[in-house]
């Protein structure tokens, strides 16, 4: 068992009690039993309880996922049987779908917005041409917008819509009128003060509940994870029905390399209940006789960046957090964004945004990656100083 353990460690150049900062320093004898046997479960639960550390957590689980560990692993009884009720049962129903919102969207506004950049933007910044979290979100909704190419006039609806950042910035910079839904009373809340003289509209609703009109643009940043497998082509049904015949979808989703059932467990567990990610397979095959795919975009590896600017954000601002939250808190909120940026940073997980339309633009579709065509002839450039400062006061 130990040995079978530090097999898998030594393949990823990992040492238990090393001097590197990605090797681990146990702490509890219980350990080996507990990987062991429960693998990337046991693993956090043992972190969590303190039972082992490692000054480099996210470049711990890099390398470990770059070699290939979960290779040829065979399945506990335990993952079995999760596997199977996830390929039996629906998690994401209207009734689970609260859970996820109950259990980490909630958790208070002042969590988010010590941990995020001034607009609340919970999802991959874009960090091409980007010195600083702000920059990158920034970039990242310019980015969508363009992809979308907003025009003033058009509606748009946020599927999943936060705290609205896309909201105010489609509003604000690009004269859109804007539906967003979310399923959590305090994200509607800062949303709607943050967007207060805007063309926008914030509900509190399931997506499956949609009011009954049609939107020149769609756009899902950040929410596809939690649809679930079993309700991927209900979702496109969805789209499809309030989109008008010559509009844009933009799909904005974490994604797998592989298509599975669930998400680790340790995450499902302890930070994203009934999360499941898609991989390229599902996404098509949902699209299939649905939408013309216009663009498929990959930037996963800013995602890696994005989640070490909010580690630093979190643990910089721990010091008044910890008045409301404990240590095990902390210590589960350090594992779940370090051993992401890890899994980002050795490409296991990714970050797509994908393009669609009903019947395919005529002329064909291209993307404008940051450019300032189209934009209100007294608006800065996207991505320079002056629209960046603009930004981060916007909302405050």
């Amino acid at each position: 068992m130990r040995e079978w353990v530090e097999q898998r460690f030594a393949s990823a150049g990992i040492e238990p009690g090393g001097t590197r900062p990605w090797d681990i320093q146990i702490h509890d004898p219980a350990f080996y039993q507990r990987v062991w046997s429960d693998r990337n479960l046991g693993l956090g639960e043992c972190y969590v309880e303190g039972g082992w550390d490692c000054r480099q957590l996210d470049e711990f689980f890099a390398r470990l996922l770059r070699s290939g560990v979960e290779e040829g692993l065979r399945p506990t009884p335990s993952l079995v049987l999760r596997a199977l009720a996830h390929r039996l049962f629906n998690f994401q129903t209207r009734g689970r779908s609260r859970e996820v919102i109950e259990k980490h969207y909630d958790l208070g506004n002042d969590l988010f917005r010590a941990m995020l950049d001034s607009r609340m933007n919970y999802s991959c910044g874009y960090w091409k041409g980007a010195r600083s979290l702000e920059e990158a979100q920034v970039h990242k909704l310019e980015l969508v917008c363009q992809k979308l190419m907003l025009k003033p006039g058009m509606r748009l609806l946020d599927i999943g819509c936060g705290w609205g950042a896309l909201a105010k910035h489609a509003a604000e910079h690009y004269g859109a009128k804007v539906l967003g839904v979310t399923l959590s009373l305090p994200q509607k809340v800062f949303a709607e003060e943050a967007c207060r003289g805007l063309p926008v509209t914030f509900q509190v609703r399931d997506y499956r509940e949609l009011p009954d009109q049609a939107f020149d643009r769609v756009a899902s940043i950040g929410m596809f994870e939690h649809v679930g497998h079993k309700n991927f082509k209900a979702f496109m049904d969805l789209v499809r029905k309030h989109l008008t015949e010559d509009g844009i979808f933009l799909l904005h989703s974490i994604g797998g390399n592989s298509s599975k059932a669930g998400v680790d467990p340790w995450i499902a567990k302890y930070i994203f209940p009934n999360g499941e990610l898609p991989s390229q397979a599902q996404i098509s095959h949902a699209m299939e006789g649905r939408f013309v795919l216009e663009d498929w975009h990959n930037f996963g590896a800013d995602y890696d960046r994005t989640l070490m600017a909010w580690y630093g954000n979190f643990t910089e601002h721990w010091p008044r957090l910890k008045a409301r939250f404990d240590e095990r808190f902390f210590r589960i909120w350090s594992y779940y964004l370090l051993s992401c940026a890890g899994a980002f940073r050795a490409r296991s997980i990714q970050l797509w945004q994908v393009v669609m339309t009903k019947h395919g633009l005529e002329g064909g579709y291209r993307v404008r990656d940051l450019q300032a065509e189209g934009r209100p002839a007294n608006a800065a450039l996207p991505g320079s100083e002056a629209a960046v400062e603009d930004l981060v006061g916007l909302g405050r």
